[in-house]
């Protein structure tokens, strides 16, 4: 390992780790700990949802890395009935296992190197700089195309709604990184796994007509279902788009393996499907987002975007880990803002996915 270089190597050092002393601290707390750090669902998988997953665990072959037809069909219904978005083939429907590990590893599966460019957000989710990282390309923080000046990226990284800042892009904002990658050959892989969680406005995909005019040339958007179907441990995302690079993505995927459970490829199908459960888990997160925004401002904080999903991005006017020593000495633990970028260094990200005693409780321990 020493002679050829480890990988962990080419890598930050893992952020939660750093956060270890100020979680013993919270957890201290005569009432116990508050986690609001990791935006991991708390509530229950709809029984729908767990009937599909049990129907098939008999079947014994291999799954599809392409996904079953059923899946890519129920993929392409809910996004033109949950968000407008039309014009999507089936066949350039991939599911993944879990979007982070895609996410990861999109850079390399595109072929990028040590002569690409990477543009990710100045305050972004950090495993897009862990993907060019991976891929062994450059990496540049960027929110505007002006500022890229006369580079020509081989792949933008777009997250609307963000994480962590909960900021939404509008569509003028879309469609001109969209001219902007065209002109200049760059692939736009846009991260949508809020989408479903806005709160004010509207959120729009990267694929939605008055963003691509139709034309998927170029585009790729990355959906979860973690978070309004709560399958975080079912590992279930998918990535669509421009078929082209989706048949890239797949037959680079075969030769790996990479290829979803069979039973989590019939549970994402009846997640599809089914509106009745995602609306049932808004309105939670809806209910909580009111109870904590209260809370937060009351003792202080200033809540800047978090128009949309899971994260209430919160500063005190000071540097982040002293919030977060604050906020562990009332036993609540959030994640520092400079896990996210130098930008984020007087924020913190305050999660909503905590049941619902836990959030009174935070919010109980904010304001007395």
């Amino acid at each position: 390992m020493t002679a050829r270089g480890r990988v962990s190597a080419l890598l930050p050092d893992f952020p939660w780790d750093t956060i270890a002393s100020v979680k013993a601290k919270a957890a201290s707390h005569p009432d116990g700990i508050v986690d609001l750090s990791v935006g991991t669902p708390v509530d229950p998988v709809d029984p729908l949802i767990r009937t599909a997953l049990s129907s098939v665990a008999e079947v014994p072959g291999y799954p599809t890395t392409h996904g079953t037809p059923e899946l890519r069909e129920a993929v392409v219904a809910a996004l033109k009935r949950r968000f407008g978005i039309t014009g999507v083939d089936p066949a350039a429907v991939l599911p993944a296992i879990g979007t982070k590990e895609l996410i990861a590893g999109l850079p390399r599966l595109l072929g990028l190197g040590s002569q690409d460019l990477v543009v990710i957000p100045e305050v972004a989710y950090p495993t897009y700089e862990v993907g060019a990282l991976l891929a062994g390309a450059r990496y540049v923080r960027a929110d505007g195309t002006t500022q890229l000046g006369p580079e020509r990226p081989a792949l933008i990284f777009l997250n609307s709604p963000s994480n962590p800042t909960g900021k939404v892009l509008g569509v003028d904002h879309l469609r001109k990184v969209v001219q902007f990658a065209r002109e200049r050959g760059a692939i736009v892989a846009s991260d949508e796994c809020y989408l479903g969680l806005a709160w004010e406005g509207r959120a729009v995909s990267i694929l939605d007509p008055e963003v691509s005019d139709g034309d998927h040339t170029g585009l790729l958007a990355i959906h979860s279902l973690s978070k309004t179907s709560n399958l975080a441990s079912y590992r279930a995302g998918f990535v669509t788009g421009d078929p082209a690079l989706v048949a890239e993505l797949l037959e680079v995927r075969k030769h790996s393996g990479m290829m979803l459970p069979f039973p989590i490829q019939a549970a994402m199908t009846a997640a599809l499907g089914d509106d009745a459960h995602e609306v049932q888990q808004r309105d939670r997160y809806r209910a909580r987002r009111v109870v904590l925004r209260d809370a937060l401002q009351r003792a202080g904080f200033r809540i800047d975007d978090s128009e949309a999903g899971l994260y209430l991005w919160s500063t005190r006017g000071e540097e982040c880990r002293t919030t977060l020593d604050w906020l562990a000495e009332r036993g609540i633990l959030a994640a520092p803002g400079e896990f996210y970028g130098p930008r984020g260094n007087q924020h913190v990200r305050i999660a909503l996915t905590a049941t619902d005693e836990r959030i009174t409780a935070a919010a109980d321990r904010l304001t007395s």
